[in-house]
């Protein structure tokens, strides 16, 4: 399931549909592009609190991977553990893979 993730994320980056990066993401997200916002698992607490918050602050959802940054890097080709996905439908699969992941059922 985690592949499949980092799969679709990978096609999101390379249409253009990602914002990368901590104050890119916070950007992304006060000017209403973002939505959905994921975080790596190991990503720092005080960096994950503040995406946190201002994707709470712009009623955006946010979803935390099983993933660490170094796995996000190689689909990406960018370290980052902070992803905006700035597309709908990148958005929806995205939660729903998340969600099956999180259940632990195969989607």
């Amino acid at each position: 399931m985690n592949e499949k993730i980092l799969h679709l994320l990978g096609i999101a980056r390379r249409a253009g549909r990602l914002t990368l990066g901590n104050d890119a993401v916070i950007e992304s997200l006060r000017r209403g592009n973002a939505k959905l916002v994921l975080l790596a698992k190991d990503l720092s607490p005080r960096t994950a609190g503040g995406v946190r918050l201002a994707a709470e602050e712009e009623g955006i959802a946010l979803q935390a991977l099983s993933s660490t940054m170094d796995e996000i890097s190689m689909a990406l080709g960018k370290r980052t553990g902070v992803v905006a996905v700035n597309d709908a439908g990148f958005a929806s699969r995205l939660i729903a893979l998340c969600t099956a992941q999180a259940a632990g059922t195969e989607e």
